[in-house]
């Protein structure tokens, strides 16, 4: 089974995103896939917070192109930045002045006039049909630790589909509440957490959910054990039925990591900077 390479919340953190990628073997000093016939999969919010969302955008573009040309394969799915960023962007046009609120909520929400100055069109095109939803090596990959993919359908083909007709149809009612749901986290930690992960996984397939969202220091610091220090881990819970993989790169100084995965869990962290490989 080709190896599994799981990348969480990236948010601008352009150069720790290559650093670690060329620590784990997966690009090579130019940029370039070396990873032969690997799966890397990139769980979403490439943009905001940090400040080179836009060259993030482009690296992951250029890897999927270059990877399926070795029999790789390169999935970027859709985060709640994403769409934040879209909607800023969709609705500038029919709401000029800004009363629906979307491009002040996404500056609020550390949205980047950089990336919106310099977006080209085939980059918008890009973003806009990203999937929400995944799946490989047993794992059920989301961006959102949140009930909002049941609420969406009962098949990955079908969330997916619902989520692209939702972008490809600019309604500001339809797009305001499938915000409000994809910034909902921690249902997989909190009250019935594990129930809840049982029935997403029973209705989508799969053995464990891995997602974003959520930092994993957030995710100790509320709802497990206490803090955590350095490059951070991802984080397995609700009885090992998901992993949490957002490494918090763009919040903290010495935050980051990516993982290998496999159908029994967590095979391979890499951490950033100079952190253990285990």
């Amino acid at each position: 089974m080709r190896p599994l390479w799981v990348v969480g919340d990236v948010h601008g953190a352009y150069d720790k995103l290559r650093a670690t990628l060329l620590r784990a073997g997966l690009i090579d000093f130019d940029g370039s896939w070396t990873a032969g016939d690997t799966h890397l999969v990139f769980l979403g919010d490439y943009v905001d917070r940090g400040p080179h969302g836009l060259e993030v955008i482009r690296l992951v573009r250029s890897l999927e192109v270059q990877a399926k040309e070795v029999g790789g394969q390169v999935t970027a799915l859709l985060g709640n930045h994403e769409v934040m960023f879209l909607a800023a962007l969709v609705f500038r046009h029919q709401d000029p002045l800004d009363r629906l609120g979307y491009r002040q909520y996404w500056l609020e929400n550390g949205g980047q006039l950089r990336d919106a100055d310099l977006l080209e069109p085939s980059d918008l095109a890009w973003l806009s049909s990203r999937p929400v939803m995944a799946a490989s090596h047993g794992c059920l990959l989301i961006h959102a630790d949140s009930m909002m993919y049941v609420r969406l359908g009962s098949t990955l083909e079908e969330v997916n589909a619902e989520v692209a007709r939702l972008l490809s149809a600019p309604d500001a009612d339809e797009w305001g509440l499938f915000l409000n749901w994809f910034t909902e986290r921690l249902a997989f930690a909190l009250a019935q957490g594990e129930a809840k992960a049982r029935r997403t996984l029973q209705t989508f397939g799969g053995q464990r959910i891995v997602h974003g969202h959520t930092p994993v220091y957030v995710l100790l610091d509320e709802t497990l054990h206490g803090p955590t220090l350095g490059a951070g881990a991802p984080v397995p819970y609700a009885n090992r039925l998901c992993v949490a993989m957002d490494s918090g790169m763009a919040y903290r100084e010495d935050a980051g990591f990516i993982a290998r995965l496999n159908q029994h869990g967590i095979a391979e962290v890499v951490a950033f900077p100079g952190g253990a490989l285990y």
